[in-house]
């Protein structure tokens, strides 16, 4: 099934925790198994049916646009949106709304990060809330490095927490959301961060979080670049497989 709505793909961080491994390519091009780690967020989108994705690039971005061009190739439409200083996450998002005039609303993804996850499902769980967000949150044994998600019985987003600092479950942003257009106006000019001054400022006007289960990685550490290597084969067939119901899922290993 063919997904009218576009997402943004947030690949322009410096990645300045993982630069010891992986010295002089951009984050989400770092190779997990044989393939950028970027090329199994594009799989997976294609493989759910978007056909429109803005890459929203900024340190090394020629690496990325010469690694996948205008999509082409993979039967896709890739536009770019280039930031020429560090905007932040809701600062590229920003930038890049010349690319949305024509929609209401779009995904959006984390480019160092993996979720297991049926897009539709999350596309339907948005239009049903009515909210200006909706986000997918996993559970994790270990969120001492991660914020943490507080949801009241509806799945409306109540708080956000910092990271704690110590190891204890929670509810974590997956890093892959719906947003309806109406969000670029709370965004503000140049840099700034979705988890930080926007998501708090949206919690009055409506951001909703469905909990996923299955596979979630994110490589912004030696650690977890190292375990996502390790994982690779089981990372690239979640992502290139039909998406499986919730029920016969896993909870979330990280």
């Amino acid at each position: 099934m063919t997904l009218d709505t576009p997402a943004l793909l947030l690949v322009g961080g410096m990645g300045t925790r993982l630069r010891s491994v992986v010295p002089s390519t951009p984050k989400p091009l770092a190779t997990i198994g044989k393939k950028p780690f970027l090329e199994l967020l594009v799989g997976q989108l294609r493989q759910q049916g978007v056909r429109r994705l803005v890459m929203c690039t900024g340190y090394l971005a020629d690496q990325v646009e010469s690694e996948f061009g205008d999509g082409t190739a993979l039967n896709i439409e890739i536009k770019y949106s280039k930031e020429m200083h560090p905007l932040g996450t809701a600062g590229a998002v920003k930038l890049a709304r010349s690319h949305l005039r024509e929609v209401s609303e779009f995904l959006i993804m984390n480019g160092d990060s993996f979720l297991e996850i049926d897009l539709h499902q999350l596309i339907q769980f948005h239009r049903r809330h009515g909210g200006l967000v909706s986000m997918a949150v996993v559970e994790v044994k270990d969120a001492s490095r991660y914020g943490t998600v507080q949801m009241d019985a509806d799945q409306k987003v109540t708080r956000f927490l910092e990271k704690a600092g110590r190891a204890s479950p929670g509810l974590v942003n997956g890093g892959v959301y719906v947003f309806d257009r109406a969000v670029l106006k709370y965004i503000p000019e140049g840099s700034a961060s979705l988890e930080k001054d926007v998501f708090p400022r949206l919690l009055s006007e409506g951001v909703y979080a469905m909990e996923h289960r299955g596979m979630f990685i994110d490589i912004g550490t030696p650690e977890d670049y190292a375990r996502a290597q390790q994982l690779h084969e089981s990372l690239y067939e979640a992502a290139l497989s039909q998406p499986r119901p919730e029920s016969s899922l896993p909870k979330c290993e990280n």
